[in-house]
């Protein structure tokens, strides 16, 4: 999967009001294809009371399928197309489809070099 926790994202299939949030992704399951958006997707919860526990109503994500995301790329903010590139000195790095820069795998943090 293409798609590491922490990384920005934007929603563009699913729920209406979600389409075209964009977002940071919270958890990433691989075995299902899903992944947790942060404010995408939320239901609601009646919790009924457990003891000393009063009864609450929780908010919470739910996961969506990673198909419906595309990541957004830090440089042009629009979302993209990745693939991963392996150059020997900087290591396993993500390389953006249209800006054609990429970014350290390692650290996430976006670094401004261009790949050929």
């Amino acid at each position: 999967m293409k798609i590491r926790k922490w990384d920005n994202v934007q929603v563009m299939s699913g729920k209406e009001k979600d389409r075209g949030v964009k977002s940071e992704v919270l958890a990433v399951n691989t075995t299902n294809n899903k992944i947790i958006v942060k404010d995408v997707n939320i239901v609601t919860r009646h919790v009924k009371k457990q003891g000393t526990n009063p009864w609450q109503i929780v908010k919470m994500e739910k996961a969506i399928d990673a198909s419906s995301v595309m990541l957004v790329c830090p440089f042009t903010e629009k979302p993209t197309r990745i693939w991963f590139v392996k150059i020997e000195e900087k290591g396993k790095t993500k390389k953006f489809r249209f800006s054609k820069k990429a970014v350290k795998e390692n650290s996430g943090k976006p670094k401004d070099f261009i790949i050929k």
